[in-house]
This record gives C-alpha cells, sequence and structure tokens, in this order.
C-alpha cells in the first residue's frame, strides 16, 4: 500500500499529467511552443539542405567560369534554365550586356551602371531567398522565453487559487500546480534555445554565401568594363 500510495504523485508529475492538468490558456501556451519548436526545426533543417546546395552550386559555377570558357558560351548554357547564385548574377549580367548592344547602346558609362543594377538586383534577390524565414527563428529565440513565463504566471496564479479553495499548502497539494505552472517555461526554453543557436549559425553562412556572391559580381563587373572599353577603343 505504502508503495502504490508513493507511485500516484509520481504519476501526477509526468509530463503528460502536467499538461492534462494545466489550465486551458497554459496548454495553448504549451502547444503554441511546441508547434512552434517544430517549425523552428523544419527551417534548421531546410536552410542546411539549402545552404549545402548553394555552396556546392557556387563552387561548380566558379570552376566553370574561370575554366577560361567563352562567357557567350557559357550564357548560352544558362539562360534557358533555372539559376541561382552567381549563375542567376551572371546571367542577369549577360542579358542586359546583350540587350544594350542588340539596341546599340553608345554610352560606356550609362551600360556599365546598368550592368551593375542588375547584377545588384540578381544579388538582392539572392539574399532575400537565402535569409527567407530567418526572422522567424529570431522572433522564436527572443519572444518563446517569456510566451513560457506568461504560462508559466498564468499557472501559479490556478495553483494558488486551487490553494486558496483547500485551503492547504501541504507540498502534495501545491508541487503539482506550480511543476505544470513551471512546464510551460521549460517549453518556452526548449524552443528558444535552439532558434537562437541556429539563427546565429545560418545567419552567419548566409552572410559568407553573399560576401562570395558579392565578390564575383565585382569580379565579372571589372571583366565586362575592360570588354567595354575594348569595343569602345575598337569602335574608335
Amino acid at each position: 500500500m505504502e508503495n502504490i500510495a508513493l507511485a500516484e504523485p509520481a504519476a501526477q508529475l509526468s509530463i503528460w499529467a502536467l499538461f492534462m492538468q494545466a489550465n486551458w490558456v497554459v496548454k495553448l501556451v504549451m502547444i503554441g511552443l511546441l508547434g512552434a519548436s517544430i517549425w523552428t526545426w523544419a527551417i534548421v533543417v531546410d536552410k542546411v539542405i539549402s545552404y549545402s546546395r548553394m555552396k556546392l552550386a557556387l563552387n561548380r559555377f566558379e570552376q566553370i567560369f574561370w575554366s577560361g570558357q567563352s562567357l557567350e558560351e557559357l550564357y548560352r548554357t544558362l539562360a534557358d534554365r533555372k539559376t541561382s547564385g552567381m549563375s542567376s548574377i551572371f546571367v542577369a549580367a549577360m542579358r542586359e550586356w546583350k540587350k544594350s548592344f542588340e539596341k546599340g547602346a553608345k554610352s560606356p558609362l550609362g551600360l556599365q551602371t546598368r550592368i551593375d543594377k542588375a547584377m545588384d538586383l540578381a544579388l538582392t534577390r539572392e539574399m532575400e531567398r537565402l535569409e527567407g524565414r530567418l526572422g522567424f527563428l529570431a522572433t522564436i529565440g527572443s519572444a518563446a522565453p517569456f510566451i513560457g513565463l506568461f504560462g508559466t504566471v498564468v499557472g501559479i496564479m490556478t495553483s494558488f487559487q486551487a490553494i486558496a479553495g483547500s485551503k492547504s499548502t501541504s507540498l502534495a497539494v501545491v508541487a503539482p500546480g506550480i511543476a505544470e505552472a513551471l512546464l510551460a517555461t521549460a517549453i518556452g526554453l526548449l524552443a528558444a534555445i535552439p532558434a537562437v543557436i541556429a539563427y546565429n549559425k545560418l545567419s552567419s553562412d548566409a552572410g559568407k554565401l553573399a560576401a562570395r556572391m558579392e565578390g564575383f559580381s565585382d569580379e565579372f563587373s571589372a571583366i565586362l568594363s575592360r570588354q567595354i572599353d575594348e569595343k569602345v577603343a575598337k569602335a574608335a
């Protein structure tokens, strides 16, 4: 009989039991935080995979670009494909280059400006893709502990009301209510900590990829600038 009596409080303090005994507001907080945690991990996995693919794509493109292949030939290869990263920047610049010469562009400065703007727009679109949904991780990392704390405060208030109603302050009466209230904070931290770590890591990775694409954009702009000068010199 004593063993059974000792087992009952332990069963009441299990995570599932605490959730089922919690106030409906606390339950909503817990469910919301668990959903946010699941979505956080889904974003992390998706970003890790997409960043790995992007890195491989950048490596392949750089290898092809600096292999000495003709820019016109490379453009014909990529023009009708779905591109990303450096390929998108390259295609945007070459498309503007060809359009301008087809229309008989006469101002080298204007052509260079248009090409730079085209590459900047392509780089901006790629950055938006890289950084997409990272804001959600930052929001969860900063807000989840406070949301969990809100659930804890509501749970403790409910527990105090139950204690007042039972007119007993024994540990057996107090412990379940306090435990279910603190569970909300625990779930909030469970959602926030991975989100903060993932946000910092993924932001750093996105910055490195962006730096590589920006460096290529500057190098390619210099290459096109030299070719524009050569065309102008021949025309003169």
